[in-house]
């Protein structure tokens, strides 16, 4: 018999299971459906070689809000976040620096290139966290479509909330939302590999260069890092990022959240404008009140709903959606301890992360080689040895290396992915061998996600880690589209909540909540 739901969640990715998990507690009855064998889209973790546990997409949680967290309850479910707060960044000539909470000793690494940049570096911080503050309204509101008829307090809302910040914190913040990073960085400090370091928060899963305008709004995104009201705090959770969907998908199911995995939907069932339901691969048809994709704007409208019957300029904005990727994942089973040129020998770099081919010029170089198809062999990586912040992720004496592989892109000027995938492994062995002699005799198995295969596994059009590039012209009231920026969609009844809304991309769960408070509110209407 088929069994009629409140609310069907196609999708159990972190922001899915975020707002089952809301919607569940809010007394709905909810289902989420997962076309994969394991609930957490890109916040999965699996054991693709056998006794290693790969975070196989993410692998670092900064961005979880506070009261997901709380409201859901997720420590009582297994949430546990573990320490991952160092930065060790390499250059190609064998300048390093080594970042961690200790401020003096960071201070110290700093004044080594330049005293200067040692005093600057607390005035940095401290502005950064003012405009996180200033913005910090904006992840827990759902943005207003540009219609002050529709919805007039929200615009009033925002603007009076904008009345009532500092107006150097405003100029700083617009500052970073129109310039590059490397112009707004190179007005606090004089030192490149500081200014690199700092910038690779500007480039994380984008198609931009520190020298790009644009650069300084992902810079600003990727530095709202805030665990529990702690700012700027990079955690790893205990078991993988997949540890995060657990603890979502096992607070749901506390709640009454019903999640079906193996179970892709391959249609929307709809009346005209009207969404009813959907249909799943195997032809079987579910009822629901609400049906809520947590997936990509194409998928979600082009591929599931169908281009009839929606607005034409929302079917065209979706095809003009940049969600091209630009990153890879690789992930390394290491039989043993990698030992960095830089700081041989054992520490507390060994428990955070790190980051090669440090250099404002190099990362340019790198991004003029991808935009045109292509990837260079001298990699910038963001990687970290996961194993040291979690043993568990590994047996005793052997280790897991993340790699976050920057400036690979969707389209290849030269060849396929397909063709390709063995070849941008083999790179970032090459380019880790710089700086880990011992590196390659350690490796005992690996895994290469390249943007086609992420895009295939887990529907992420074109591969992209933020279901869409993060720019000015794709944030905000923009987000997934300019006129359709809240959470409903032109059709009754069918709502979004991935990472394509508002806020955007990372492990938040933001759009998920957001999404799910927008649903109850409609429902009491």
């Amino acid at each position: 018999m088929n069994k009629k739901y409140d609310a069907i969640i196609i999708g159990a990715g972190h922001n899915g299971l975020t707002c089952a998990g809301y919607l569940a507690k809010a007394g709905k009855k909810v289902l989420v459906l997962e076309k994969r064998y394991l609930v957490g889209g890109a916040t999965v973790s699996e054991e693709i070689v056998p006794g290693f546990k790969f975070a196989t997409f993410s692998y670092l949680v900064s961005l979880l809000r506070s009261e997901v967290i709380h409201d859901l309850e997720l420590v009582k479910h297994g949430l546990r976040m573990l320490p991952f707060e160092t930065t060790l960044d390499l250059a190609v000539n064998g300048d390093s620096l080594y970042r961690e909470p200790d401020h003096y000793r960071t201070y110290r690494a700093i004044a080594r290139y330049s005293k200067r940049d040692a005093e600057a570096y607390d005035d940095y911080k401290l502005m950064m966290r003012h405009v996180i503050h200033a913005v910090r309204y904006l992840m827990h509101h759902a943005p207003p479509n540009m219609d002050f008829d529709a919805n007039p307090q929200a615009l009033i809302d925002l603007a009076k909330h904008v009345g009532t910040v500092d107006k150097e914190v405003l100029y700083t913040l617009i500052q970073l939302l129109t310039i590059s990073a490397d112009d707004f960085l190179s007005q606090w400090f004089e030192t490149d590999i500081l200014k690199a370091g700092l910038a690779t928060s500007g480039m994380i899963g984008s198609m931009v260069s520190p020298k790009s305008p644009g650069s300084g709004l992902v810079l600003l995104a990727m530095y709202m890092g805030e665990i529990d009201g702690v700012y700027r705090t990079w955690r790893f959770a205990k078991g993988g990022t997949g540890g995060v969907a657990n603890a979502l998908a096992q607070a749901a199911r506390s709640f009454g959240a019903e999640i079906r995995t193996n179970a892709p939907v391959a249609q929307l069932m709809r009346h005209g404008d009207e969404v009813r339901g959907v249909v799943l691969e195997s032809g079987e048809e579910i009822t629901a009140d609400v049906i809520v994709s947590s997936l990509t704007p194409q998928m979600t409208y082009l591929k599931l709903a169908g281009e009839e019957g929606l607005p034409s300029d929302l079917v065209q904005q979706v095809k003009r959606w940049n969600s091209f990727g630009s990153a890879s994942k690789i992930n390394l089973a290491l039989d043993g301890v990698p030992d960095f040129k830089a700081m041989p020998g054992y520490g507390m770099h060994l428990a955070g992360g790190f980051n090669t081919n440090v250099s404002i010029d190099s990362f340019e170089r790198l991004y003029d080689t991808a935009k045109y198809g292509d990837f260079e062999r001298h990699l910038f990586i963001d990687g970290g040895l996961i194993s040291f912040a979690d043993p568990d992720m590994a047996p005793p004496g052997k280790h897991v290396m993340t790699c976050f592989v920057m400036y690979t892109p969707y389209h290849l000027r030269q060849g396929t992915w397909d063709e390709r995938r063995e070849e941008l492994g083999d790179a970032v062995v090459d380019t880790l061998e710089h700086y880990i002699p011992n590196i390659r005799q350690l490796i005992v198995g690996r895994q290469i996600s390249t943007p086609l295969d992420i895009e295939r596994l887990i529907n992420m059009s074109g591969g992209n880690i933020f279901q869409g590039e993060l720019r000015l012209s794709q944030m905000f009231l923009m987000r997934p589209a300019a006129g359709y920026s809240g959470y409903q969609t032109p059709l009754h009844n069918y709502y979004i909540c991935g990472s394509s809304a508002h806020p955007s991309g990372g492990i938040s769960g933001a759009p998920g909540r957001l999404a799910a408070l927008q649903i109850l509110a409609d429902g009491k209407k």
